[in-house]
């Protein structure tokens, strides 16, 4: 027993010694890595805005007056950094009738915001609340009442400073919005995003064949630098085909380069098509 009374002292410097020296490091990336999925507050501008950067992919591609949706609340939102390539992100969220605000589905999404100079790579799936086929035969009404039309539609402040649209000339805004959505997904940026708040004008070109035309001036509100925008943007639509696109706009810091839109290809395949059949 002696023995090992006189041993406790050694045991005890040895114990102190030991727990003073480094820890071996442990492998563990962090968070902000690459190649790591990370976590997004649903409510923050980044995940709202990829979100919203989604929407306009699809209500462009949708090319429908009648069936175009606004985000209800972003879920769940994750994002990834992918080395070379760019920061994908992940998202779940609702989305509402644009007219009514009513639930309209909701939707599964990633968007890519490439590190090169290019539009947002989207891929976005949704759950349809209203009828495919409600939807097609309203634009197909909305289409017939306008071209029976025996005067060009000509217009202004849609919707008026009260936030008043005449009822004739929903369509034309509807149009509008959706047109728009090429201009918006086209431009939006991690950082930088837009909402078309108002139509200064629409007048429309009287064609020969079945398609309707407009011209149009519109106000773009950037986020978050609060600039409106305005731009011209000239629009072909024919129900069930993709929307014809050609825009250009100024503003006060600098001046978004002209562009086309069309239903898919690259950016500069899209603006060479578009020169071509316009």
């Amino acid at each position: 027993m002696q023995g090992l009374g006189d041993a406790l002292p050694v045991l005890l410097l040895l114990l102190l010694l030991s727990a003073q020296l480094p820890r071996p490091a442990v492998a563990e990336q962090p968070p902000w890595a690459p190649g790591v999925e990370r976590a997004l507050d649903p409510s923050s501008r980044l995940a709202v805005g990829a979100a919203r950067v989604a929407l306009h992919n699809y209500n462009f591609h949708a090319a429908s007056p009648s069936g175009l949706r606004a985000l209800g609340q972003v879920r769940k939102a994750t994002m990834k950094s992918i080395p070379g390539v760019g920061q994908k992100c992940y998202l779940q969220f609702t989305t509402e009738d644009y007219r009514s605000r009513e639930n309209a589905g909701s939707c599964l999404a990633t968007v890519l915001y490439p590190k090169k100079k290019s539009l947002p790579a989207v891929n976005i799936k949704c759950i349809n609340t209203k009828d495919q086929k409600q939807i097609q035969e309203e634009d197909n009404r909305l289409y017939q009442k306008l071209k029976r039309q025996t005067k060009p539609i000509i217009g202004s402040n849609i919707p008026d400073s009260f936030g008043n649209i005449e009822p004739a000339l929903e369509p034309v805004w509807a149009l509008a919005v959706a047109g728009s959505s090429y201009m918006m997904w086209e431009k939006s940026t991690e950082k930088v995003g837009y909402f078309m708040t108002q139509v200064k004008s629409v007048k429309q070109w009287m064609r020969k064949d079945d398609s309707l035309e407009f011209d149009y001036i519109i106000l773009l509100h950037e986020m978050p630098t609060q600039e409106m925008i305005s731009c011209h943007m000239r629009l072909i639509w024919l129900p069930g085909r993709p929307l014809k696109v050609k825009y250009t706009c100024d503003s006060e810091n600098h001046r978004l380069e002209d562009g086309s839109g069309m239903e898919s290809g690259s950016a500069a395949g899209i603006i060479r098509e578009r020169e071509e059949n316009f």
